[in-house]
């Protein structure tokens, strides 16, 4: 057998009087469909659990939203675009009454089709995090300071990124002049010898 939380009582009372009706319809439709699903309240809005997270509603000022953990899993072409915005709207869109609802037949479907993710143990995929190339922005200074040393220029052309960003980053954070100047005079010194910012610390393969 299910379990039901008081606080998900609590939490129906106290939201819209247009709010009530859509929260208490989606909880009866929830454990219709899940007789095992137990309710809990995490981030302050209603989860309904089944072997691990399945679906949650929550009511605001003017709309009601209704979720899947595992949206982007599912068959339903319209959650699983829904799953890639997430927004306050969920993933049925903004619920402001119940005629807002899919069909009760269409409902009980998702939520018995979330349940069998979870009897599955089908897994949500980590969502890979890129990261942005930042464009190597070379100060023009540094350029025409290239520009008067052919074999420094050619050096530098060829360089990877990284190495380019390594005499980049170093000129560009000098704090003062005298020192910006020091280090690009530098740079061309070793550059026009093909050597990288950090040649120090690269170790000599025999």
């Amino acid at each position: 057998m299910g379990k039901k939380d008081p606080r998900v009582d609590t939490y129906i009372a106290k939201s819209q009087e247009f709010a009530k009706p859509i929260l208490e319809h989606l909880r009866a439709l929830v454990h219709t469909a899940c007789p095992e699903v137990e309710e809990t309240m995490k981030w302050s809005f209603p989860h309904f659990d089944y072997k691990g997270m399945m679906c949650s509603m929550a009511a605001f000022k003017q709309h009601c939203a209704f979720g899947f953990w595992k949206a982007a899993l599912m068959k339903d072409i319209k959650l699983i675009e829904n799953a890639k915005s997430e927004t306050a709207m969920g993933h049925l869109g903004r619920i402001l009454s119940l005629k807002d609802l899919p069909e009760d037949k269409t409902l009980l479907s998702y939520i018995k089709e979330a349940k069998k993710l979870n009897d599955d143990e089908v897994k949500l995929s980590a969502k890979k995090i890129v990261k942005e190339k930042k464009e190597i922005v070379v100060p023009e200074y540094f350029l025409k300071a290239l520009k008067k040393n052919k074999s420094a220029q050619k050096t530098f052309e060829n360089f990877s990124p990284s190495h380019k960003r390594e005499y980049v980053e170093w000129i560009t954070e000098a704090k003062t002049n005298e020192t910006k100047n020091k280090r690009i005079a530098t740079a061309i010194e070793w550059l026009a010898v093909g050597k990288p910012r950090n040649w120090k610390y690269i170790k000599n393969k025999k």
